[in-house]
């Protein structure tokens, strides 16, 4: 099975296929590479794709110690993605916990992104949410140590912002559920301590949003709702951020409405791909609503 390894020495699976321009798809926590099978088929006709499992997933390796696990390793695990293929530039393409780890690779790293595309980026991010998270993300870690991933995944793949899934897409949903199911109890524990509960809020990164410049998707559910007032946060922070909001969907966009999802985003692509994605012109920004 092809491997790379981290500048720390944590060895991430990967799949690939077709060929072009990159586009490296970071997944959930409650995913996996297997979580972009549907854009896996449908962009590697026209690019080169690239999916891994971050730390904790297998099989990647699972460090047994939860300070190996954080907001900074999960953005740099992507440039670890990167340079082991050789990969000057790439698209990111990230959703949930991707999504974050996209962001922050977007601002850190702006030379090795072509574009980036921010899907259900936002949990936790609200002020007024933040120990309520905390609080959540702690209980969710000690549920999976308790009584295992196997019989906590019902209860993560039924939250309020995956029902719609379930119930447009039972199938679709159930096969989510059951690989979710089979995702390491311990590499689980540690992600949701280290990466989820540990991450700042995007309020707290308005000035570093401020300075990306690689074209910008955001793209949300009208009904994943912790993730729809930071959605308008990035759209208004990142100058080049242009923003989809799904109608009638919950928080895994890609699985539940990946022919929207894949639309939308290869729009995108071709148009950051041509240089005819724009920066904000900034006299949409006054203060006024009718103007002069």
């Amino acid at each position: 099975m092809p491997h790379l390894t981290t500048d720390d020495g944590v060895k991430l699976y990967y799949q690939e296929t077709g060929e072009g321009a990159p586009i490296v798809f970071v997944h959930e926590f409650a995913g996996d590479y297997r979580s972009w099978e549907h854009q896996l088929r449908y962009f590697g006709r026209r690019y080169r794709c690239i999916a891994y499992n971050a730390r904790g997933f297998p099989p990647s390796d699972i460090p047994d110690s939860v300070d190996r696990y954080s907001q900074e390793r999960a953005r740099d695990d992507i440039k670890a993605v990167l340079d082991a293929l050789k990969l000057d530039k790439a698209h990111i393409v990230g959703l949930s916990m991707g999504g974050f780890a996209a962001l922050h690779f977007g601002f850190t790293y702006p030379g090795r992104t072509w574009s980036l595309v921010i899907g259900g980026c936002g949990y936790g991010a609200s002020p007024d949410k933040r120990a309520q998270f905390a609080e959540e993300t702690e209980a969710a870690a000690r549920r999976f140590e308790e009584i295992g991933m196997s019989k906590a995944a019902i209860g993560y793949a039924t939250a309020p912002s995956r029902v719609q899934f379930q119930n447009k897409d039972p199938r679709g949903w159930q096969e989510f559920a059951d690989q979710l199911a089979g995702n390491s109890t311990q590499g689980s524990a540690l992600t949701m301590r280290g990466v989820q509960k540990r991450r700042p809020s995007l309020f707290e990164l308005v000035e570093q949003m401020k300075t990306i410049t690689a074209p910008t998707l955001v793209i949300t559910g009208d009904e994943d709702w912790p993730c729809l007032e930071p959605a308008l946060l990035m759209k208004r922070t990142i100058p080049t951020a242009g923003l989809v909001v799904l109608p009638n969907t919950g928080h895994t966009i890609n699985l539940e409405e990946p022919s929207a999802f894949n639309q939308h985003v290869a729009d995108f692509l071709h148009a950051a791909g041509l240089g005819q994605w724009p920066a904000r012109d900034p006299r949409a920004m006054a203060n006024a609503i009718l103007g002069k």
